[in-house]
């Protein structure tokens, strides 16, 4: 929509509606015309037709529609981006849904699969008719609608599932009938370009497609288990935009804490917790607040899940010999300021980061462990001495993710008093605070969630703490002294996130331990 738009005297819509077309409308008006011209016919009666364009200036495109269906039209104005999704929602896969697709299946055996699709077109623009193909597109494109990071498909004795991770959590979407199993995954292996007759080893492969107009970068890994071939696919929007520290969930008090740190000049910064818990996410969030044409900022990834301007980024490859630690001794001959290594996971890799921080270098990495003070003893048990990771590592932070309460279906409730006394907080003491959870809706998938928010704990290794590396103490006690000196744990802060209506009760008990 231009600037021009309020001279051309056209209605603008705030939001376009459903659209009331006269039945045989949709399937006169090819698809890729109106995606191309970025027109959504949304009303259709006996006088003509009502249609959304983003650019008032391209009315030969409106001219043909309306010859095409032999009818005057009415253009509206609305964004771009709302066209492209109400034409990928009502003319993508409105009369085809993943279960009608298994239906039309169930009368048919597919035991091979001959037809290829070329994958870097938008699979909403393919007309195939082969109704395994149609399968898979529509369990990718539901699962990208359905915000899922991954997708299961899961072989039994007599069944299957197709199950979708949505915000960190697994939820069971279809169960194709058992015979077409070896249809589906040569499907995706056709599309990750696998061996097809390979089925008693692991393989792992990418996929990149669009579905409605987002580039996907897809991961595929597929292990042999006793029922068949097992498939996880891991979706990776190419278009996502990094996140700023200030909009991943941290209180004022962290995030001023955390930017004092990553400003430093030399030292190690260590991101915890497990896997799926957006240790990445806050390192590029990090990376990208420090990023400078005066800095010169050098990472190590498997994989690299975002493309970020300015910074030389290497994609490590184990099948070549490119690991962790030599990618890591080839980055010092780079005369780097700043090192991103994407996991510490050998001792040769831990030696070699902490060589750099004490050579003037500042190293952001990532370590697998339940919470801060176990960072330290991770690196110790690895084989690091004591006395180095004191005088290397300057902060560790630890997070987890929780989901946040749908805006749509979220209610007021009253807990229990044993669920507040298990988050720490005391009902006597509090004056009448407003807890909150989802009921579950249509935008939510009945889940009562819409997507997710950290919470941290932030260790600084101050001079207390220092001495007890030094002493080889053990993780609690390490911890017991960074709380003495002021750190907030991972519950304390969901417990925050609670009493401001964020998430719920059951959220942050779910993804913490003490």
């Amino acid at each position: 929509m231009n600037a021009n738009s309020m001279d051309m005297g056209l209605p603008v819509l705030q939001e376009i509606p459903e659209p009331q077309l006269k039945e045989g409308t949709l399937e006169r008006i090819p698809r890729g015309y109106l995606k191309r011209f970025l027109l959504f016919p949304f009303f259709e009666d006996d006088h003509g037709l009502r249609v959304a364009i983003s650019d008032p200036a391209h009315l030969v495109p409106l001219d043909d529609l309306g010859k095409l269906l032999q009818k005057s039209v009415e253009p509206y104005l609305a964004p771009e981006d709302m066209i492209t999704r109400s034409i990928n929602l009502f003319f993508g896969s409105a009369t085809d849904t993943a279960e009608s697709v298994i239906d039309d299946l169930s009368g048919e055996a597919y035991e091979s699969i001959a037809e290829e699709l070329d994958v870097v077109q938008d699979l909403l623009d393919a007309e195939t008719e082969a109704p395994i193909i149609k399968l898979i597109n529509l369990i990718l494109y539901q699962a990208v609608e359905a915000r899922a990071s991954d997708i299961h498909i899961e072989p039994y004795e007599k069944d299957m599932l197709v199950r979708y991770r949505i915000d960190g959590v697994l939820y069971e979407r279809l169960q194709p009938p058992k015979r077409f199993q070896s249809a589906l995954i040569s499907r995706i292996k056709i599309l990750a370009n696998l061996n097809i007759a390979e089925k008693r080893l692991p393989q792992d492969g990418r996929i990149r497609i669009k579905i409605a107009n987002k580039e996907v970068d897809i991961r595929v890994s597929i292990i042999p288990t006793a029922f068949g071939e097992r498939v996880v696919l891991r979706l990776l929007d190419k278009n996502a935009t990094i996140f700023d520290l200030e909009d991943i969930g941290m209180t004022q008090q962290h995030y001023k804490m955390v930017s004092r740190l990553i400003r430093k000049s030399h030292g190690i910064i260590l991101v915890t917790g497990p896997t799926g818990s957006g240790k990445s996410t806050t390192l590029y969030g990090a990376l990208n607040k420090i990023n400078s044409p005066d800095k010169n900022i050098l990472t190590i990834e498997d994989p690299i899940e975002y493309q970020v301007k300015g910074i030389g980024q290497i994609q490590a490859n184990p099948k070549i010999d490119l690991t962790f630690a030599r990618g890591l001794r080839s980055i010092l001959r780079q005369d780097p300021d700043v090192i991103m290594i994407g996991e510490i996971r050998d001792l040769e890799t831990a030696e070699i980061a902490i060589q750099a921080s004490l050579t003037g270098h500042l190293v952001f990495s990532t370590l697998h462990t339940n919470d801060s003070a176990g960072a330290v003893t991770r690196l110790i048990d690895m084989g690091i001495e004591p006395f180095l990771v004191s005088s290397s590592v300057i902060g560790i932070l630890a997070q987890r993710l929780v989901r946040v309460i749908c805006p749509h279906c979220k209610v007021s409730y009253t807990p229990a008093a044993a669920e507040l006394e298990e988050l720490g907080l005391d009902a006597a003491q509090l004056n009448q605070p407003s807890f909150s959870h989802g009921k579950g809706c249509e935008q939510c998938f009945q889940t009562g969630y819409h997507g997710r928010t950290g919470i941290y704990e932030l260790l600084f290794t101050s001079d207390k703490v220092n001495k007890l590396i030094l002493q080889n103490a053990d993780a609690n006690q390490i911890r017991d002294a960074a709380l003495e000196g002021g750190m907030k744990t991972l519950r304390f802060d969901g417990a925050l996130k609670v009493l401001q209506g964020i998430t719920a009760i059951e959220e942050v008990l779910r993804v913490t331990q003490e």
